[in-house]
């Protein structure tokens, strides 16, 4: 599959906001399954984009202001070429090991609940594949996707006891209850072609990759109860949403920060008709 994405991201000040810094994880990588064929970061007052890797393996760019400003758009066009993998990630960059990826983070810390809840997800399955394919399924079932149910900053045990949430929330519970079997598991954040047909999207997707003896790292989407397909464009991956976030940024002054996102993602051919 042929996907485009064209994304518009819209900070706005109070007042003029100084020493304006953003970290920018917006940018995919090539491995097997994903061929990025075109990609562009236009920040908007133009400025310099510093580009570097984090430890992660995720590409970065850094861009900074140092005159005041009122607003900063970042605008972000591409074309990634897909193939279904079966969820399965190889060819990618890893420079850790998987063992790092059994840390516990705020967001992603397991109360007793949330353990319980895992245990029985689980089952009595004793290959990790499917105990993680038991987890996404049960998970899905038990957790309704509510935009409206949670905050960007509430954790996995916040939004499991609500039993309500949104994809970034559904990832953390995934990862958590995963972590409490002692498998590595970490957050990806990208883009999914939806199933509906809508190209206009409020937000980049977001899912979980889990270590599996034998195969690797393997993607799970709790939010569609799916693995990775064709329609994914995986972009950065972190122990959580903070570590793996589209913008992270920092500034002096400015007051209140208002930010708008545009996104639309398609397959090529449909998005050149619209």
């Amino acid at each position: 599959m042929r996907i485009r994405i064209a994304y518009a991201t819209t900070y706005q000040y109070d007042s003029p906001a100084k020493a304006v810094t953003q970290a920018l994880r917006l940018t995919p990588r090539d491995h097997d399954g994903q061929n990025v064929l075109d990609w562009r970061i236009e920040p908007d007052p133009d400025t310099r984009l510093r580009a570097s890797e984090d430890a992660f393996g995720n590409r970065i760019h850094t861009l900074t202001y140092g005159e005041a400003l009122s607003r900063v758009t970042i605008l972000v066009s591409g074309e990634v070429e897909t193939s279904n993998t079966d969820g399965v990630v190889r060819g990618a960059a890893e420079p850790l090991p998987p063992g790092v990826f059994l840390r516990d983070t705020p967001l992603t810390e397991a109360d007793v609940e949330l353990r319980r809840f895992a245990i029985g997800a689980m089952g009595s399955a004793t290959h990790t594949l499917d105990r993680l394919h038991r987890l996404m399924s049960t998970l899905c079932d038990e957790v309704a996707f509510d935009t409206e149910a949670t905050e960007v900053t509430g954790t996995a045990a916040e939004a499991f006891a609500q039993r309500r949430g949104v994809c970034q929330d559904l990832s953390h519970i995934f990862i958590a209850a995963a972590r409490t079997a002692d498998i590595p598991a970490r957050y990806v954040s990208g883009h999914l072609v939806r199933a509906d047909g809508a190209i206009d999207q409020q937000a980049a997707h977001a899912w979980a990759e889990a270590y599996v003896p034998a195969l690797g790292w393997v993607g799970f989407d709790p939010a569609n109860s799916c693995s990775p397909t064709e329609a994914y464009v995986r972009v950065a991956v972190g122990f959580d949403y903070l570590s793996a976030s589209p913008f992270r940024g920092a500034r002096s002054g400015g007051g209140d920060e208002r930010m708008t996102v545009k996104l639309r993602v398609a397959e090529a051919a449909r998005q050149t008709q619209s």
